[in-house]
């Protein structure tokens, strides 16, 4: 009973990790990727995702409580399982236990990111352009924001491989070989968007 009960979590986590968590990654990215055409443009697409309609509801039952599921279960998953020495490569086996730094990194990064911006209206500091560049100005934050940018994308990205094979997408070896260059890929574009957007804010670029 428990083992099947650990096997339905584990392919709900992977699931989540996903739909919805990465494709509101990709979404929340793209926004972000506005302030490449300056500030009144990511000014407006902010704007414009403040202004969907019930997005609290949105927020919490599509965002928040899937990724605190996602969160905690990954957290305990990834102080329990043990590297995969005999099913998969030296390489793999890296990106597996990277997969977990990043995501127990993630669980204090996203915290931090919300509490900063998302929860910032709260305490009276409006959601704008001024204000992601106000927190990126301190060049220790730029950092941590740019670390949490690529732990984002390369878990979302690496998480796309072994979400194939829980969900039977990817069995054979080529395919999961052709797989790992489809994560690469996704890994690299959006970085890009992320790394850019992020040294935008920070006037570097």
């Amino acid at each position: 009973m428990a083992a099947h009960r650990d096997y339905f979590s584990r392919k709900v986590h992977s699931l989540l990790g996903v739909i919805p968590i990465g494709l509101f990654l990709i979404v929340h990215l793209s926004v972000n990727y506005y302030i490449v055409d300056g500030v009144e443009s990511f000014n407006k697409a902010a704007k414009f995702m403040e202004n969907l309609p019930y997005l609290y509801f949105l927020e919490v039952t599509i965002i928040a409580l899937p990724m605190i599921f996602h969160g905690v279960y990954g957290v305990y998953y990834a102080f329990l399982g043990s590297i995969n020495s005999n099913r998969y490569s030296y390489a793999r086996n890296w990106l597996y236990l990277f997969q977990r730094f990043t995501g127990v990194f993630l669980v204090i990064f996203i915290a931090w990111h919300v509490w900063e911006t998302r929860l910032a209206k709260l305490r009276g500091v409006e959601v704008n352009a001024e204000m992601m560049q106000n927190i990126v100005d301190n060049p220790l934050m730029l950092i941590f924001y740019i670390v949490g940018i690529l732990s984002a994308t390369f878990h979302f990205a690496n998480g796309l491989w072994s979400f194939s094979i829980t969900w039977g997408i990817t069995q054979s070896p080529r395919s999961q070989r052709l797989m790992s260059y489809v994560s690469g890929v996704v890994f690299l574009a959006l970085s890009f968007v992320g790394i850019r957007s992020i040294l935008t804010f920070a006037g570097i670029l």
